[in-house]
Parts: C-alpha cells; sequence; structure tokens
C-alpha cells in the first residue's frame, strides 16, 4: 500500500486517463447509439438491416477483439497520428484516439439496444399521432420517440455506462497508462505489496463506478414520471 501512497501523483492521473477515456467515448456511445436506433426503428429496410447486423457482429464478439482495431485499424489506413494535444499532463495522442474509437465502435452496439427498450416502451399511438400531423419520421423521432426513450431508458444505458468505464481497462493495450495500466507496473515493481495495490486500485474503481450510479439515480428520479 506504501507503493501507492508514494507515487500518489501516478495513482491519480491514471484514473485521469480513466475517466477522460469513459467520458469521451461514453459521449461518442450515445451519439452512436442514438443513430443505430434511429437506423433499427427507421422505415428503410436498408438501414435497418445494417445496423441489426452491426449489432449483431459486435454483441457477439468478444471485448478482447477491441485488440483487433489497434492492430488492424492501420493496415485499412485508419490512423490518428495528426492527434498531438497536451493538456494539464494529460497526451491526447494516437494512441488516446485509437482507444477511444475502439471503445466506441463497441459500446454503441449495447447502447443501442438499452435506447431501443426505451423507444419500446414509447406507446406506439403517440408516433401514429405525431406522424399523422404532419410530422416526418426525423421529426417523430427528435419530438416525440427520443425525448421519452432516454427518460425511460436510464437503468440500461446505466448499465452499459458502467460497463464501459471497466471496459477502459484494455486500453491498456494501446499504450494508455490507465488505472489497471499503472496497477500492474506497480505489482510488477512492489510484488511484496501487490495485495494493497490491489485493494486500493480496487477502491478507485469503485469510487468511479458509484459516481456514475448517483448520477443515473438522479436523472431517473428527476425524470420518473407519475
Amino acid at each position: 500500500m506504501n507503493a501507492v501512497l508514494d507515487s500518489l501523483p501516478e495513482f491519480f492521473r491514471a484514473f485521469g486517463y480513466t475517466a477522460l477515456l469513459f467520458l469521451i467515448s461514453g459521449a461518442l456511445s450515445l451519439i452512436g447509439g442514438t443513430a443505430l436506433v434511429a437506423m433499427r426503428v427507421g422505415p428503410i429496410a436498408v438501414l435497418s438491416k445494417a445496423g441489426a447486423l452491426y449489432i449483431t457482429v459486435v454483441r457477439n464478439t468478444p471485448l478482447v477483439m477491441v485488440f483487433f482495431f489497434f492492430f488492424a485499424a492501420p493496415k485499412i489506413g485508419i490512423n490518428f497520428k495528426w492527434v498531438d494535444v497536451h493538456i494539464a499532463g494529460f497526451d491526447f495522442t494516437a494512441f488516446f484516439s485509437t482507444g477511444v474509437v475502439a471503445l466506441t465502435i463497441y459500446t454503441s452496439a449495447f447502447m443501442c439496444e438499452a435506447l431501443r427498450s426505451g423507444v419500446n416502451a414509447v406507446p406506439l399511438g403517440q408516433a401514429e399521432a405525431a406522424r399523422a400531423i404532419g410530422l416526418p419520421f426525423s421529426g417523430v423521432m427528435r419530438e416525440v420517440v427520443l425525448p421519452q426513450a432516454f427518460r425511460a431508458s436510464v437503468p440500461p444505458v446505466a448499465s452499459t455506462l458502467i460497463a464501459l468505464l471497466k471496459n477502459t481497462s484494455v486500453a491498456a493495450v494501446f499504450g494508455i497508462i490507465e488505472a489497471t495500466a499503472q496497477m500492474k507496473s506497480m505489482t510488477n515493481n512492489h510484488a511484496d505489496e501487490r495485495w494493497g495495490i490491489f485493494l486500493l486500485f480496487a477502491i478507485g474503481y469503485i469510487v468511479l463506478v458509484e459516481i456514475v450510479s448517483l448520477v443515473a439515480l438522479s436523472f431517473e428520479r428527476r425524470w420518473r414520471i407519475a
């Protein structure tokens, strides 16, 4: 445990990377999931089938396949070498960008299904009424369906975000010294203190998960329908 206490700046910096990966990937996954759910419930058959195929492939793929993106992306011309930003001691480089994109691609499929559960909770009659007064599909989704779907899907969306928070641990393969990578480094250098190190990093993850849970609970109470 002394190993962590003697290296608190590295400890907090590692969890800072974990939090940044989570926040950026989470925001992008919400956008991607919303786009996918619009494709799935939309009237265009090609887009609906494409969205369903994407979700089926990703949901049935192990998380470790995220590693594949790191090695395969440069081979097909996808790279983020142009990203080189340094803010307050945090380095947003090609490695960080690759991790964010890989996590977003993976999580968007699960986010779509979480949001689709909310869409299915909206009475069909409301969408039909909106179409009857002349709203196009985009207007129905934007003004009627999605606002109610977001309210109804807070619990599954929160669960998906919590899973994403824990999945950020795979970012170590992209060369990002986030919490799990830092824990591994410390346990390698201080093998006699590995239980204490593990305990403190576990507490760090628990704190982050509880923060996400409390925020989700706050939204759920605020948006609760009487």
